[in-house]
């Protein structure tokens, strides 16, 4: 698929309030299973937002609320100034979104699909299939379609009536990897147009390479939030970086204990292990050359969201752990 920055560029950047979207005790159940739990919920103008969680997080319930597929039981929402269920029929032409179990007729044609989705807003759709690589496809069936080519497909009709805010859930589940870096590209350029994007993610590379913030939510509530280096610094511990001994253990040691933002170094049967701050990874780095000792099976471990999410998820307290923003 081919993307490139002119032509994405046609779309048009409206962007209508301080808050595309405002979120607030917003409670959800099904039968005696409360699924969303008194969330609030803030995204900005341009901003993309990363939702993770595990199953059953409420993170999908959330975003129909957000479209007015479902019904909330309270709490207050506004999604560019209008209420999704009281103003379904407004708010639908101005939000382009694919969800988890977005499915068409067998038999529907992309062109078909197209005419099917298009509003009188619609930008040309043989822009969009250029983009997503699925000019070559208008006359075929939505059956016939790779896994790849559909959700391409979905993303295409998504942004077909140039939306203000794009919700996107699970867009990239089942691709493969050429596939998934086409579809975040499409997405970073979004971000370049100012465009607001919400995306619905399991993948932690993913929200970390798309995202400016992260909302970590658990049992219907939010845990934390920030950006992926944010959650990163906060939850998923230390760096680490690990190294044969040299024979001269016991002066490294103790440099390396010395180091800012080191927070312990430990010497096991055969080599040293160094706990810190990122930043320890260089420091450590330069202080082995200055002793000139340069050990061939050093290794590095370094956190990041996966780490981060897995000890949120941890955590029996459900409530808030990060501060309010």
């Amino acid at each position: 698929m081919t993307t490139t920055p002119a032509a994405i560029a046609s779309f048009e950047d409206v962007v209508p309030s301080e808050q595309v979207v405002r979120v607030r005790g917003l409670r959800k159940s099904y039968g005696d299973r409360t699924v969303v739990a008194g969330l609030d919920l803030d995204i900005r103008p341009g901003e993309v937002v990363g939702i993770i969680g595990a199953n059953g997080a409420g993170k999908t319930t959330t975003v129909e609320c957000l479209q007015g597929l479902r019904r909330p039981d309270a709490g207050e929402v506004r999604v560019l100034d209008l209420d999704p269920a009281r103003d379904a029929e407004r708010l639908r032409p101005r939000i382009g979104s694919q969800l988890q179990d977005s499915a068409l007729p067998d038999r529907l044609r992309v062109s078909e699909a197209i005419e099917l989705f298009a509003t009188g807003s619609a930008r040309p759709a043989d822009e969009l299939l250029e983009q997503f690589g699925l000019a070559a496809r208008r006359r075929s069936v939505f059956a016939s379609l790779s896994g790849g080519e559909r959700q391409r497909l979905f993303l295409v009709l998504a942004l077909l009536n140039r939306p203000e805010l794009v919700i996107l859930d699970e867009l990239t589940q089942g691709l493969d990897p050429a596939a998934r870096r086409d579809v975040w590209a499409a997405i970073s350029r979004l971000h370049d147009l100012g465009t607001t994007v919400l995306l619905v993610t399991h993948e932690m590379d993913e929200a970390e390479a798309l995202c400016g913030r992260v909302i970590a939510m658990r049992d219907g509530r939010v845990l934390d939030q920030g950006t992926p280096a944010d959650l990163v610094a906060r939850h998923a511990g230390w760096a680490t970086v690990r190294f044969t001994a040299p024979a001269d253990v016991v002066a490294l040691q103790s440099a390396l204990a010395g180091l800012p933002g080191v927070r312990d170094v430990l010497r096991t049967e055969h080599d040293l292990v160094v706990h810190g701050e990122r930043q320890v990874i260089a420091r450590v780095g330069a202080e082995l050359v200055r002793h000139d000792y340069l050990p061939d099976d050093l290794r590095v471990e370094i956190p990041d969201l996966e780490s981060a999410l897995l000890s949120l998820l941890s955590h029996k307290d459900t409530t808030t752990i990060g501060e309010s923003r």
